[in-house]
Protein backbone atom coordinates (compact mmCIF):
# COMPACT_ATOMS: atom_id res chain seq x y z
CA UNK A 1 0.00 0.00 0.00
CA UNK A 2 2.82 2.38 0.93
CA UNK A 3 4.59 1.50 -2.34
CA UNK A 4 1.49 2.39 -4.35
CA UNK A 5 1.16 5.70 -2.52
CA UNK A 6 4.83 6.50 -3.16
CA UNK A 7 4.45 5.73 -6.86
CA UNK A 8 1.27 7.82 -7.09
CA UNK A 9 3.03 10.71 -5.39
CA UNK A 10 5.87 10.51 -7.90
CA UNK A 11 3.51 10.39 -10.86
CA UNK A 12 1.98 13.65 -9.66
CA UNK A 13 5.36 15.28 -10.21
CA UNK A 14 5.11 14.53 -13.95
CA UNK A 15 4.03 17.73 -15.63
CA UNK A 16 3.25 18.88 -19.15
CA UNK A 17 6.89 19.83 -19.74
CA UNK A 18 8.03 16.30 -18.81
CA UNK A 19 5.57 14.85 -21.33
CA UNK A 20 6.80 17.29 -23.98
CA UNK A 21 10.48 16.45 -23.37
CA UNK A 22 9.78 12.73 -23.48
CA UNK A 23 7.77 12.96 -26.69
CA UNK A 24 10.50 15.10 -28.30
CA UNK A 25 12.92 12.30 -27.47
CA UNK A 26 10.52 9.78 -29.02
CA UNK A 27 10.30 11.94 -32.16
CA UNK A 28 14.11 11.94 -32.55
CA UNK A 29 14.24 8.21 -31.77
CA UNK A 30 12.04 7.24 -34.69
CA UNK A 31 12.99 10.07 -37.05
CA UNK A 32 16.65 9.01 -36.88
CA UNK A 33 15.74 5.38 -37.49
CA UNK A 34 13.33 5.91 -40.38
CA UNK A 35 14.53 8.99 -42.26
CA UNK A 36 16.33 6.81 -44.82
CA UNK A 37 13.96 3.82 -44.84
CA UNK A 38 11.73 4.91 -47.80
CA UNK A 39 14.68 4.86 -50.20
CA UNK A 40 16.81 2.30 -48.35
CA UNK A 41 15.96 -0.65 -50.60
CA UNK A 42 16.55 1.61 -53.63
CA UNK A 43 19.90 2.70 -52.15
CA UNK A 44 20.85 -0.97 -51.71
CA UNK A 45 19.82 -1.66 -55.31
CA UNK A 46 22.06 1.26 -56.39
CA UNK A 47 24.91 -0.59 -54.65
CA UNK A 48 24.12 -3.57 -56.93
CA UNK A 49 22.97 -5.92 -54.15
CA UNK A 50 20.69 -8.80 -55.18
CA UNK A 51 17.11 -9.10 -53.87
CA UNK A 52 18.34 -11.85 -51.55
CA UNK A 53 21.10 -9.62 -50.13
CA UNK A 54 18.62 -6.73 -49.79
CA UNK A 55 16.28 -9.03 -47.86
CA UNK A 56 19.11 -10.05 -45.50
CA UNK A 57 20.09 -6.43 -44.80
CA UNK A 58 16.47 -5.34 -44.31
CA UNK A 59 15.82 -8.31 -42.03
CA UNK A 60 18.98 -7.77 -39.99
CA UNK A 61 17.23 -4.82 -38.36
CA UNK A 62 15.13 -7.37 -36.49
CA UNK A 63 18.01 -9.69 -35.47
CA UNK A 64 19.43 -7.52 -32.71
CA UNK A 65 15.90 -6.71 -31.52
CA UNK A 66 15.11 -10.42 -31.18
CA UNK A 67 18.31 -11.00 -29.22
CA UNK A 68 18.12 -7.92 -26.98
CA UNK A 69 14.58 -6.81 -26.23
CA UNK A 70 13.52 -9.60 -23.86
CA UNK A 71 16.86 -9.70 -21.97
CA UNK A 72 16.79 -5.91 -21.74
CA UNK A 73 13.26 -6.07 -20.34
CA UNK A 74 14.45 -8.48 -17.66
CA UNK A 75 17.56 -6.42 -17.00
CA UNK A 76 15.48 -3.29 -16.67
CA UNK A 77 13.17 -4.95 -14.14
CA UNK A 78 16.09 -6.11 -12.01
CA UNK A 79 18.49 -3.17 -12.49
CA UNK A 80 15.85 -0.47 -12.28
CA UNK A 81 18.19 2.50 -12.43
CA UNK A 82 19.70 1.53 -15.82
CA UNK A 83 16.65 2.15 -18.00
CA UNK A 84 17.37 5.77 -18.87
CA UNK A 85 21.09 5.04 -19.42
CA UNK A 86 20.24 2.18 -21.80
CA UNK A 87 17.94 4.50 -23.73
CA UNK A 88 20.75 7.05 -24.00
CA UNK A 89 23.08 4.27 -25.17
CA UNK A 90 20.57 3.48 -27.91
CA UNK A 91 21.07 6.92 -29.39
CA UNK A 92 24.82 6.31 -29.30
CA UNK A 93 24.37 3.23 -31.48
CA UNK A 94 22.14 5.27 -33.81
CA UNK A 95 24.96 7.78 -34.27
CA UNK A 96 27.40 4.93 -35.00
CA UNK A 97 24.96 3.38 -37.48
CA UNK A 98 24.58 6.67 -39.38
CA UNK A 99 28.35 7.13 -39.56
CA UNK A 100 28.84 3.63 -41.00
CA UNK A 101 26.22 4.30 -43.69
CA UNK A 102 27.98 7.54 -44.61
CA UNK A 103 31.52 6.19 -44.65
CA UNK A 104 31.15 2.71 -46.19
CA UNK A 105 29.13 0.99 -48.93
CA UNK A 106 30.30 -2.65 -48.72
CA UNK A 107 27.85 -5.40 -47.76
CA UNK A 108 29.61 -6.05 -44.41
CA UNK A 109 29.54 -2.45 -43.20
CA UNK A 110 26.01 -1.77 -44.46
CA UNK A 111 24.85 -4.92 -42.66
CA UNK A 112 26.68 -3.84 -39.49
CA UNK A 113 25.11 -0.38 -39.69
CA UNK A 114 21.62 -1.89 -39.94
CA UNK A 115 22.36 -4.23 -37.02
CA UNK A 116 23.38 -1.21 -34.92
CA UNK A 117 20.12 0.49 -35.91
CA UNK A 118 18.39 -2.62 -34.57
CA UNK A 119 20.20 -2.18 -31.24
CA UNK A 120 18.79 1.34 -31.05
CA UNK A 121 15.28 0.06 -31.80
CA UNK A 122 15.72 -2.56 -29.04
CA UNK A 123 15.78 0.25 -26.50
CA UNK A 124 12.17 1.06 -27.38
CA UNK A 125 11.11 -1.32 -24.61
CA UNK A 126 12.61 1.18 -22.12
CA UNK A 127 10.76 4.13 -23.65
CA UNK A 128 7.43 2.28 -23.83
CA UNK A 129 7.18 1.41 -20.16
CA UNK A 130 8.77 4.63 -18.95
CA UNK A 131 6.01 6.55 -20.71
CA UNK A 132 3.32 4.10 -19.55
CA UNK A 133 4.30 5.13 -16.01
CA UNK A 134 3.56 8.76 -16.86
CA UNK A 135 -0.14 7.75 -16.71
CA UNK A 136 -2.24 5.52 -14.45
CA UNK A 137 -3.13 1.93 -15.44
CA UNK A 138 -6.69 2.87 -16.48
CA UNK A 139 -5.22 5.05 -19.24
CA UNK A 140 -2.76 2.42 -20.53
CA UNK A 141 -4.38 2.20 -23.97
CA UNK A 142 -4.51 5.99 -24.26
CA UNK A 143 -0.82 6.32 -23.30
CA UNK A 144 0.12 3.63 -25.82
CA UNK A 145 -2.00 5.35 -28.44
CA UNK A 146 -0.08 8.58 -27.85
CA UNK A 147 3.22 6.69 -28.04
CA UNK A 148 2.13 4.96 -31.24
CA UNK A 149 1.09 8.31 -32.73
CA UNK A 150 4.50 9.77 -31.87
CA UNK A 151 6.00 6.71 -33.53
CA UNK A 152 3.98 7.15 -36.71
CA UNK A 153 4.23 10.96 -36.93
CA UNK A 154 8.06 11.12 -37.13
CA UNK A 155 8.01 8.19 -39.53
CA UNK A 156 5.66 10.14 -41.80
CA UNK A 157 7.60 13.40 -41.48
CA UNK A 158 10.84 11.54 -42.15
CA UNK A 159 9.30 10.07 -45.27
CA UNK A 160 8.40 13.55 -46.55
CA UNK A 161 11.91 14.84 -45.88
CA UNK A 162 13.47 11.68 -47.27
CA UNK A 163 11.49 11.87 -50.49
CA UNK A 164 12.38 15.52 -51.05
CA UNK A 165 16.03 15.06 -50.04
CA UNK A 166 16.49 11.95 -52.16
CA UNK A 167 14.83 13.51 -55.20
CA UNK A 168 16.84 16.76 -55.10
CA UNK A 169 20.05 16.05 -53.16
CA UNK A 170 20.72 12.32 -53.56
CA UNK A 171 19.95 9.16 -51.63
CA UNK A 172 22.83 9.57 -49.14
CA UNK A 173 21.55 12.85 -47.66
CA UNK A 174 18.97 11.10 -45.38
CA UNK A 175 21.88 9.43 -43.54
CA UNK A 176 23.21 12.90 -42.61
CA UNK A 177 19.73 13.78 -41.34
CA UNK A 178 19.68 10.56 -39.31
CA UNK A 179 23.01 11.53 -37.74
CA UNK A 180 21.73 14.98 -36.75
CA UNK A 181 18.49 13.58 -35.27
CA UNK A 182 20.43 10.92 -33.33
CA UNK A 183 22.71 13.55 -31.77
CA UNK A 184 19.72 15.76 -30.87
CA UNK A 185 17.87 12.79 -29.37
CA UNK A 186 20.85 11.83 -27.23
CA UNK A 187 20.95 15.31 -25.71
CA UNK A 188 17.17 15.43 -25.09
CA UNK A 189 17.22 11.93 -23.58
CA UNK A 190 19.52 13.17 -20.81
CA UNK A 191 16.67 15.41 -19.58
CA UNK A 192 13.76 12.91 -19.53
CA UNK A 193 12.33 12.00 -16.12
CA UNK A 194 12.00 8.45 -14.78
CA UNK A 195 8.83 8.60 -12.64
CA UNK A 196 9.20 5.28 -10.78
CA UNK A 197 11.17 4.43 -7.68
CA UNK A 198 12.98 1.12 -7.32
CA UNK A 199 11.12 -1.16 -4.87
CA UNK A 200 13.26 -2.48 -2.07
CA UNK A 201 12.21 -6.11 -2.57
CA UNK A 202 12.85 -6.19 -6.32
CA UNK A 203 16.12 -8.13 -6.04
CA UNK A 204 14.43 -11.03 -4.20
CA UNK A 205 12.98 -12.34 -7.48
CA UNK A 206 15.38 -14.23 -9.72
CA UNK A 207 15.55 -14.09 -13.50
CA UNK A 208 14.10 -17.63 -13.99
CA UNK A 209 11.05 -16.62 -11.94
CA UNK A 210 10.59 -13.47 -14.03
CA UNK A 211 10.63 -15.60 -17.19
CA UNK A 212 8.15 -18.13 -15.75
CA UNK A 213 5.77 -15.44 -14.51
CA UNK A 214 5.96 -13.65 -17.86
CA UNK A 215 5.22 -16.77 -19.92
CA UNK A 216 2.25 -17.64 -17.68
CA UNK A 217 0.42 -14.43 -18.50
CA UNK A 218 -2.83 -15.15 -20.36
CA UNK A 219 -3.08 -14.01 -23.98
CA UNK A 220 0.52 -12.70 -24.11
CA UNK A 221 1.65 -15.31 -26.66
CA UNK A 222 -1.47 -14.67 -28.75
CA UNK A 223 -0.96 -10.89 -28.84
CA UNK A 224 2.72 -11.42 -29.63
CA UNK A 225 1.96 -13.74 -32.59
CA UNK A 226 -0.53 -11.24 -34.01
CA UNK A 227 1.92 -8.36 -33.65
CA UNK A 228 4.74 -10.44 -35.15
CA UNK A 229 2.59 -11.12 -38.20
CA UNK A 230 1.58 -7.45 -38.58
CA UNK A 231 5.21 -6.34 -38.34
CA UNK A 232 6.27 -8.96 -40.89
CA UNK A 233 3.66 -7.59 -43.31
CA UNK A 234 4.81 -4.00 -42.71
CA UNK A 235 8.51 -4.74 -43.21
CA UNK A 236 7.91 -6.92 -46.24
CA UNK A 237 6.05 -4.14 -48.03
CA UNK A 238 6.05 -0.48 -46.97
CA UNK A 239 9.39 -0.64 -45.15
CA UNK A 240 10.76 -3.23 -47.54
CA UNK A 241 9.86 -3.90 -51.16
CA UNK A 242 7.11 -1.37 -51.92
CA UNK A 243 9.69 1.23 -53.08
CA UNK A 244 11.19 -1.31 -55.49
CA UNK A 245 7.72 -2.15 -56.82
CA UNK A 246 7.01 1.57 -57.36
CA UNK A 247 10.18 1.91 -59.42
CA UNK A 248 9.33 -1.27 -61.33
CA UNK A 249 6.14 0.53 -62.43
CA UNK A 250 8.36 3.28 -63.88
CA UNK A 251 7.61 5.80 -61.12
CA UNK A 252 10.29 7.91 -59.41
CA UNK A 253 11.17 9.12 -55.90
CA UNK A 254 8.57 11.91 -56.08
CA UNK A 255 5.79 9.39 -56.79
CA UNK A 256 7.12 7.19 -53.98
CA UNK A 257 6.50 10.12 -51.64
CA UNK A 258 2.82 10.09 -52.65
CA UNK A 259 2.51 6.36 -51.95
CA UNK A 260 4.19 6.68 -48.55
CA UNK A 261 1.98 9.66 -47.69
CA UNK A 262 -1.08 7.66 -48.73
CA UNK A 263 -0.02 4.94 -46.26
CA UNK A 264 1.04 7.11 -43.33
CA UNK A 265 -1.71 9.75 -43.19
CA UNK A 266 -4.54 7.21 -42.61
CA UNK A 267 -2.13 5.18 -40.44
CA UNK A 268 -1.53 8.17 -38.17
CA UNK A 269 -5.23 9.09 -38.11
CA UNK A 270 -6.24 5.55 -37.09
CA UNK A 271 -3.54 5.44 -34.42
CA UNK A 272 -4.60 8.80 -32.99
CA UNK A 273 -8.25 7.75 -32.94
CA UNK A 274 -7.40 4.97 -30.47
CA UNK A 275 -6.41 7.69 -27.98
CA UNK A 276 -9.91 9.19 -28.04
CA UNK A 277 -12.13 6.14 -28.57
CA UNK A 278 -13.18 3.98 -25.62
CA UNK A 279 -13.20 0.38 -26.80
CA UNK A 280 -14.52 -2.64 -24.93
CA UNK A 281 -12.74 -5.97 -25.44
CA UNK A 282 -15.47 -7.04 -27.84
CA UNK A 283 -15.22 -3.89 -29.96
CA UNK A 284 -11.41 -4.05 -29.97
CA UNK A 285 -11.62 -7.67 -31.16
CA UNK A 286 -13.95 -6.71 -34.03
CA UNK A 287 -11.68 -3.82 -35.05
CA UNK A 288 -8.58 -6.05 -35.02
CA UNK A 289 -10.34 -8.80 -36.96
CA UNK A 290 -11.58 -6.36 -39.61
CA UNK A 291 -8.16 -4.71 -39.84
CA UNK A 292 -6.36 -7.96 -40.65
CA UNK A 293 -9.02 -8.84 -43.25
CA UNK A 294 -8.74 -5.43 -44.95
CA UNK A 295 -4.93 -5.62 -44.89
CA UNK A 296 -4.92 -9.07 -46.48
CA UNK A 297 -7.40 -8.14 -49.22
CA UNK A 298 -5.57 -4.93 -50.15
CA UNK A 299 -2.17 -6.64 -50.26
CA UNK A 300 -3.51 -9.24 -52.67
CA UNK A 301 -4.79 -6.43 -54.88
CA UNK A 302 -1.48 -4.48 -55.00
CA UNK A 303 0.04 -6.55 -57.88
CA UNK A 304 -3.00 -5.60 -59.99
CA UNK A 305 -2.40 -1.89 -59.27
CA UNK A 306 -0.65 -0.54 -62.33
CA UNK A 307 -1.15 3.18 -61.72
CA UNK A 308 -0.02 5.58 -59.00
CA UNK A 309 -3.64 6.20 -57.96
CA UNK A 310 -4.50 2.54 -57.38
CA UNK A 311 -1.23 1.87 -55.51
CA UNK A 312 -2.00 4.87 -53.28
CA UNK A 313 -5.56 3.65 -52.59
CA UNK A 314 -4.45 0.14 -51.60
CA UNK A 315 -1.66 1.47 -49.37
CA UNK A 316 -4.04 3.98 -47.75
CA UNK A 317 -6.37 1.13 -46.74
CA UNK A 318 -3.44 -0.96 -45.47
CA UNK A 319 -2.14 2.03 -43.51
CA UNK A 320 -5.48 2.66 -41.82
CA UNK A 321 -5.96 -1.01 -40.94
CA UNK A 322 -2.50 -1.42 -39.42
CA UNK A 323 -2.95 1.91 -37.65
CA UNK A 324 -5.59 0.25 -35.47
CA UNK A 325 -3.69 -3.01 -35.02
CA UNK A 326 -0.46 -1.78 -33.40
CA UNK A 327 -1.79 0.48 -30.59
CA UNK A 328 -4.63 -1.92 -29.71
CA UNK A 329 -2.26 -4.88 -29.33
CA UNK A 330 0.24 -2.76 -27.40
CA UNK A 331 -2.47 -1.47 -25.08
CA UNK A 332 -3.67 -5.04 -24.42
CA UNK A 333 -0.14 -6.14 -23.50
CA UNK A 334 0.32 -3.24 -21.06
CA UNK A 335 -3.08 -3.98 -19.54
CA UNK A 336 -2.48 -7.70 -18.83
CA UNK A 337 0.96 -7.25 -17.22
CA UNK A 338 1.34 -6.64 -13.49
CA UNK A 339 3.53 -3.77 -12.25
CA UNK A 340 6.61 -5.90 -11.33
CA UNK A 341 6.55 -7.61 -14.74
CA UNK A 342 5.81 -4.69 -17.05
CA UNK A 343 9.35 -4.39 -18.39
CA UNK A 344 9.94 -8.12 -18.86
CA UNK A 345 6.50 -8.54 -20.49
CA UNK A 346 7.16 -5.63 -22.84
CA UNK A 347 10.62 -7.03 -23.56
CA UNK A 348 9.12 -10.43 -24.42
CA UNK A 349 6.42 -8.86 -26.60
CA UNK A 350 8.78 -6.57 -28.50
CA UNK A 351 11.52 -9.18 -28.82
CA UNK A 352 9.27 -11.76 -30.41
CA UNK A 353 7.34 -9.42 -32.67
CA UNK A 354 10.81 -8.45 -33.92
CA UNK A 355 10.87 -11.96 -35.41
CA UNK A 356 8.44 -10.51 -37.94
CA UNK A 357 10.80 -7.61 -38.64
CA UNK A 358 13.58 -10.16 -39.27
CA UNK A 359 11.76 -13.01 -41.03
CA UNK A 360 9.40 -10.81 -43.09
CA UNK A 361 12.05 -9.10 -45.24
CA UNK A 362 14.10 -12.31 -45.38
CA UNK A 363 11.09 -14.18 -46.74
CA UNK A 364 10.22 -11.27 -49.06
CA UNK A 365 13.75 -11.24 -50.51
CA UNK A 366 13.57 -14.97 -51.26
CA UNK A 367 10.09 -14.65 -52.79
CA UNK A 368 11.20 -11.68 -54.92
CA UNK A 369 14.15 -13.67 -56.27
CA UNK A 370 11.99 -16.67 -57.14
CA UNK A 371 8.68 -15.13 -58.20
CA UNK A 372 9.25 -11.40 -58.66
CA UNK A 373 8.05 -8.43 -56.63
CA UNK A 374 4.35 -9.28 -57.07
CA UNK A 375 4.92 -12.46 -55.09
CA UNK A 376 6.01 -10.40 -52.08
CA UNK A 377 2.54 -8.85 -51.79
CA UNK A 378 0.80 -12.21 -52.23
CA UNK A 379 2.96 -13.61 -49.42
CA UNK A 380 2.26 -10.63 -47.15
CA UNK A 381 -1.47 -10.93 -47.87
CA UNK A 382 -1.39 -14.62 -46.94
CA UNK A 383 0.23 -13.72 -43.61
CA UNK A 384 -2.47 -11.13 -42.88
CA UNK A 385 -5.20 -13.69 -43.55
CA UNK A 386 -3.35 -16.21 -41.35
CA UNK A 387 -3.58 -13.68 -38.48
CA UNK A 388 -7.29 -13.24 -39.31
CA UNK A 389 -7.83 -17.01 -38.98
CA UNK A 390 -5.90 -17.15 -35.69
CA UNK A 391 -8.18 -14.45 -34.31
CA UNK A 392 -11.28 -16.33 -35.41
CA UNK A 393 -10.05 -19.46 -33.62
CA UNK A 394 -9.33 -17.43 -30.47
CA UNK A 395 -12.56 -15.42 -30.52
CA UNK A 396 -13.77 -16.49 -27.07
CA UNK A 397 -10.41 -15.72 -25.46
CA UNK A 398 -9.88 -12.32 -27.12
CA UNK A 399 -13.41 -10.91 -26.93
CA UNK A 400 -13.59 -11.30 -23.14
Amino acid sequence: MELQQDMMAQKKTIGALDHAVFLCMVFCFWFSGYIYVPVFSLYLEDLHFSYGAIGIILGSYGVTQILLRFPLGLLSDILFSMRKQLLIGGFGFSILSSLLFLLFDSFFFVLAARLFAGITASMWVMATILYAQYSNSENASKAMGIMQFFTVMPQFISIVFCGLAAAHLGRQVPFWMALAASAAGLVICCFIKDPSASPANRDTIGVPQYIKDTLRLPKLKLFTILSMTAHAVLFMTVFGFTPLYIHQLGLGDAELLWVMSAFFLPHAAATLSVVFLRMTSRIAYSVLLSSFAVTGACLLFVPFSATLFTVCITHACIGMALGFVFPLLLGHVVHISSAPLKMSVMGFYQSFYALGIFLGPLLAGKIAQLFGLSGVFYGAGALAFAAFLVMLMQKRSMAN
